[in-house]
């Protein structure tokens, strides 16, 4: 049996005996497209790496087509780390920082005093956010904290990161009728002892058989993560936009370009002075039209 981790996959799995839901994800690629972005302090890409394996988690429990975002901001070092994403496991991530932040620093030393939002947006219905203090000693706790105030579902988050893959597992009492907190105690302390080791070079089929092999685990078929920036020169022609023409102008007089970056996937979009022009032309003209 092929027992190597098969990178950026989503799995979710369900106990045929317990009410009981669980979740494992394994990134590579996907990860490496958000942390080679920017030279980020070791410590920061750790933190990417297990935020970014928190909103995969996070976003195979929406029952909606949209967004998802889970941002960390606070008054340390770390102003933000965010991940955005979708039903369809997209996802892209950026961080900024200040000054230099050490190898083995704690949310609390990157952050200060610092709280997560959790903002989903559907394509049809209301926003929702959720807002919970960056108060425990990791990302995982504070998660837990997140799902025991806003759901009151007893909620198990595992998440790893090194600076080459990224991986975590979501356990959660399903939400019926009956008290099923026996089961879902006895499977959390299972979980519990998942080793980085193993869901960053099994498989995940082996990965669970060795957690839960008294079990009886439904395995359900992987779902692909993908690293996905939406920036394009569209975009920054829509934000060029919003600035005043005399302003462009000025930038385009001193370095005969104006320079859009994306801060998500670093891509840079050049606009000259004839591109500058047509900008403000569609601008005027689609106002006349409409």
């Amino acid at each position: 049996m092929n027992t190597e981790m098969t990178t950026d996959n989503l799995y979710r799995y369900l106990f045929e005996n317990a009410s009981v839901r669980g979740e494992l994800v394994q990134l590579k690629n996907s990860y490496q497209e958000v942390i080679s972005a920017h030279e980020y302090p070791l410590a920061i890409q750790k933190l990417l790496g297990e935020l970014m394996a928190a909103t995969s988690l996070l976003t195979a429990t929406l029952k909606f087509s949209g967004d998802i975002s889970v941002q960390l901001q606070g008054d340390g070092p770390v102003s933000l780390a965010v991940i955005n994403g979708n039903n369809l496991q997209q996802l892209r991530g950026v961080s900024r920082w200040n000054g230099d932040i050490s190898d083995g620093a704690s949310l609390k030393q990157m952050f200060g005093k610092g709280y997560m939002v959790i903002t989903l947006t559907p394509d049809d219905g209301e926003r929702y956010q959720g807002v919970v203090a960056l108060d425990k000693d990791t990302l995982a706790e504070c998660l837990e904290d997140y799902f025991e105030q806003s759901e009151q579902l007893p909620t198990k988050i595992k998440l790893f990161a090194d600076t080459k893959q990224a991986a975590g597992m979501f356990l959660q009492v399903l939400p019926t009728d009956g008290n099923h907190n026996g089961d879902f105690e006895h499977l959390s302390v299972l979980t519990e002892t998942v080793k980085q080791e193993e869901l960053f070079t099994l498989q995940a089929e082996e990965v669970l058989h060795r957690l839960y092999h008294e079990e009886e685990v439904r395995l359900f078929e992987p779902v692909e993560i993908t690293f996905k920036c939406t920036c394009s020169k569209e975009r920054s022609a829509q934000a060029i936009r919003t600035v005043s023409k005399d302003e462009v102008d000025a930038i385009i007089a001193e370095q005969g370009k104006v320079e859009m970056g994306c801060e998500y996937c670093n891509n840079k979009y050049t606009f000259d002075s004839i591109d500058v022009e047509a900008i403000y032309a569609n601008a005027a003209s689609s106002e006349v039209t409409q």
